[in-house]
């Protein structure tokens, strides 16, 4: 029986700006997200039920049972499209959890696109409550891999224009920085939104612009886990990097440069420097 096969790549925030707060709580976002070229990789095959397997690097903690992310996804494209079918899903497990970079959201938009395609069914839009009821990353990382504006609490996307050709290193200390502490630690919850992106930038201007902007998280976050500033430091240390920062609520860092050859050398340094962080040089998709 056939098996199809997908590629979840890592979500990047370069942004992150908090500008406002729901009476329900919700916090309103003003990010640029972008997909970097180190991923998880997926499978489906038609199956009586749903199951999945788990294996590779970050397999450990990751559930089999029906909290499963990919699971939840599954599920709710079968409610929707009234789908009786049921598929065995593989995940590889190559990004870490837990880890600013919307591993388990790209699993699960990818998971909605393969079942979709498996099953013959029309694929769920990102703007389907059902998408978002999956977690406010989902819907942008169906977008992937093209850089998405996202906005709202995760439900207004717009498109960018088209960013240079660059790379980035994606460095992760091995520490937890739960969401929600993060967010409770913000100073401010009214930041001003992005600078617009201009089209037709070449790489040094990216940075310009990019270095301009905020993530909004990333203070409370460090109270939390000193190592993200280390690691931010880290990278800024190195010539190669134009701009350094944090993804999403952490802990993940990225270091913005030119190509990938920059970034495999900038990826050497850190990696027998610290050799307990997750480091990994990736083209931005």
């Amino acid at each position: 029986m056939a098996t199809i096969r997908g590629t979840a790549p890592a979500k990047v925030n370069l942004t992150l700006h908090v500008t406002g707060q729901r009476d329900d709580g919700y916090h309103l976002l003003d990010s640029l997200v972008v997909f970097a070229g180190v991923a998880d990789q997926l499978g489906a095959t038609v199956a009586p039920d749903l199951r999945i397997s788990v294996t590779g690097p970050f397999a450990f903690g990751v559930p089999t049972d029906a909290s499963n992310l990919m699971i939840r996804a599954a599920e709710a494209l079968r409610q929707v499209r009234g789908v009786t079918k049921g598929a065995a899903l593989t995940l590889e497990k190559h990004l870490p959890h837990a880890a600013g970079i919307g591993s388990g959201s790209s699993d699960a938009a990818i998971t909605l696109t393969m079942l979709a395609a498996l099953w013959g069914v029309p694929p769920l839009p990102a703007h389907a409550q059902e998408v978002l009821a999956l977690g406010a990353d989902v819907p942008v990382c169906l977008q992937a891999p093209n850089p998405t504006r996202m906005s709202g609490i995760g439900d207004v996307l717009s498109p960018v224009a088209a960013l240079p050709g660059c790379a980035l290193v994606l460095v992760r200390p091995p520490v937890a920085v739960p969401t929600m502490d993060v967010f409770k630690g913000l100073a401010d919850k009214n930041g001003t939104a992005m600078e617009p992106l201009q089209a037709g930038l070449d790489f040094d201007d990216f940075a310009g612009w990019l270095a301009r902007q905020r993530n909004d998280l990333l203070p409370s976050a460090s109270m939390i886990a000193p190592e993200i500033t280390a690691a931010i430091a880290k990278l800024d240390a190195q010539p190669n990097v134009a701009v350094a920062g944090m993804s999403g609520s952490g802990a993940t860092c990225y270091g913005l440069v030119k190509d990938m050859a920059a970034a495999r050398q900038v990826a050497r340094v850190l990696q027998v420097s610290q050799m307990s962080w997750w480091v990994a040089p990736a083209e931005l998709l």
